[in-house]
């Protein structure tokens, strides 16, 4: 049975008069003792439903909907019986403990407030109650006549608990409790919160940009863009596989989850609430014009999952099943690729990795249409695989592991980059010269008449392998398939030239299967790895799950040989 029941809830502010939407239709349930995340991005309303459910929002936001706790309608009530629920039967943890802490008043007598108030204590009974709310959360009870200022950010975090927890409430709210906390302080809070749950057995609705946090402390996720609810599951799940482009954006950015990686965040600045169509759509690499109109409903895609997309979440690219390429050789049969199945989301890294001679060549040339496989079906944008589609605008392209052999020696670097315009017949003089150019710009090459003039042959290693990408992307790629494209680079050409096609792909969108055998790089750029041995398949997860927690032992293996330790 739920304890708390969230129907609809809307939330306008009116500031000077105008109306910004802070919540829009936000429904969802809670049962005793059941933990719940919530993340977005600053500004998607996380900190307002925390407000709205503790009833602290001002007169003059407008509220709508239904807030139902333990069978009483909250938001319908007067501020009188209201406040017989607040830190009673729900309780806030605050964000900021200095802006919430009262300055002039020691922290025995802020922890004795709500006791004093809700529960009626006095004299010594009040005070043996606040000395042990203190050690509860592992504070001296000597700290019970210092004042907030002079005590340290976890502390203080411990103090809020406390007053939080003083009257024992059924249902508890935390907004960001590992803020501006060093390491040790964020572990103990974590820790505590735990343990106090444990304890206590109250209902817990968490706060949080700390994806490990989130991850330790909570069971289901609700994650917020725009005041709306964009994506809804098990925690556990939406981290390892989140479905909703906008909950890929904020998982990609945590550092908690990519240690390794550079950090790129969200392209573009968050949105307000209230405006038609997904308020996400300006942001997001696969939306149409459709999205801009049509505000997207919630809808389940399993049981355990929702998702508001109007293209039903972060759409396959490219899916592939049972594949397989055969070589027959004189006295045998070789099995390059043995029966894979594979899939390339939309806007994602996608790295397939394995030991040289375990298949990942071969799958890129049979999906760049270099070889033909032996047996399997390919998918692509939904419709069969086909020659035209790399051949064409939105398709598919193929950079291949040696710069040297995949440009022609003989062609300056305008021909290089014109001729596949030329050959598909794409666009009119003008409009190639453009988009020759504009490229040229993207991959960081010059773009004057000197360097188009140039033979490829007179470039060096970086620039001819960096020319070889400028000649995929010209024809506008939706998948890119990346094959061993550093192998032969210094190490700082191969930095400069990964983080160029990683910042590309993040601003523009398209997808890239990402073959190597270097595991720095892959850890380095991919969203999810699949590992590859012997022609098929054996792992295959989140970037983060594969390198800190994979299954197979020839993944355990693989990762040993790279970084030097056993998993």
């Amino acid at each position: 049975m739920s304890i708390l029941d969230v129907n609809k809830l809307g939330v306008i502010y009116k500031p000077a008069g105008q109306h910004v939407q802070a919540l829009e239709d936000v429904s969802f349930s809670l049962t005793a003792g059941e933990t719940l995340g919530i993340i977005g991005e600053s500004g998607s309303g996380k900190t307002t439903l925390a407000l709205a459910l503790m009833g602290l929002l001002g007169k003059k936001e407008q509220l709508e909907g239904k807030v139902v706790y333990a069978g009483a309608e909250l938001l319908s009530l007067e501020e009188s019986r209201r406040h017989t629920y607040r830190w009673k039967h729900i309780a806030m943890v605050f964000q900021n403990s200095l802006e919430v802490l009262n300055p002039v008043l020691n922290v025995g007598e802020q922890v004795a407030e709500p006791l004093a108030r809700h529960l009626d204590l006095k004299g010594r009974e009040l005070e043996a109650r606040v000395e042990e709310l203190l050690y509860l959360v592992g504070l001296e009870r000597s700290w019970k006549t210092a004042y907030p200022h002079q005590l340290s950010g976890g502390m203080r975090q411990r103090v809020l608990l406390a007053m939080a927890l003083s009257c024992r409430p059924e249902l508890l709210l935390v907004d960001e409790p590992t803020t501006s906390l060093d390491p040790i302080a964020r572990r103990e809070i974590v820790e505590l919160l735990e343990s106090l749950q444990r304890e206590y057995g109250f209902s817990l609705v968490l706060i949080s940009h700390d994806l490990a946090c989130i991850s330790r402390l909570t069971r289901r996720l609700l994650v917020l863009y725009g005041g709306r609810i964009v994506e809804a599951g098990l925690t556990e799940e939406i981290v390892e596989d989140p479905l909703h482009p906008y909950t890929r954006g904020l998982i990609n950015a945590s550092p908690n989850y990519f240690a390794f990686r550079d950090l790129w965040g969200i392209p573009g600045e968050p949105a307000g609430g209230g405006a038609a169509g997904c308020a996400f759509a300006s942001r997001c690499v696969q939306s149409q014009e459709g999205c801009h109109a049509e505000t997207p409903a919630l809808q389940h895609l399993s049981p355990s999952r929702q998702v508001a997309c109007r293209r039903g979440g972060i759409m396959t690219m490219l899916a592939a099943s049972g594949l397989c390429k055969e070589y027959h050789l004189k006295k045998r049969t070789l099995k390059a690729v043995n029966g894979i199945d594979l899939e390339v989301k939309h806007g994602e890294v996608l790295g397939l990795v394995g030991e040289t001679g375990s298949g990942k060549s071969t799958v890129a040339q049979i999906l760049g249409r270099m070889v033909k496989p032996s047996a399997g079906q390919i998918i692509f944008q939904g419709k069969p695989f086909n020659g035209e589609l790399t051949r064409r605008e939105k398709g598919i392209q193929l950079v291949m592991q040696d710069p040297f052999a995949s440009t022609s020696h003989r062609f300056t670097v305008e021909q290089t980059l014109r001729e596949p315009l030329e050959i598909n017949k794409v666009g009119g003089r003008e409009e190639r010269q453009e988009r020759v150019l504009e490229t040229l710009t993207r991959v960081q090459l010059p773009a004057d008449d000197k360097f188009l003039n140039r033979y490829c042959f007179e470039l060096s290693g970086g620039q001819r392998q960096r020319l070889a990408i400028a000649r995929a992307l010209v024809m506008k790629p939706a998948l890119l398939l990346a094959d061993e494209i550093t192998s032969m680079l210094d190490p700082s050409t191969q930095a400069n030239l990964m983080r160029l096609l990683k910042g590309l792909q993040n601003e523009e969108g398209f997808a890239m299967l990402f073959i190597t055998h270097d595991l720095d790089l892959a850890r380095k750029i991919a969203d999810r790895i699949m590992v590859m041995q012997y022609g098929a398949v054996v792992e295959q997860g989140s970037s983060h799950r594969i390198f800190t927690q994979p299954c197979c032992c020839h993944t355990k293996d693989l990762l040993a040989a790279a970084f030097g330790h056993s998993h």
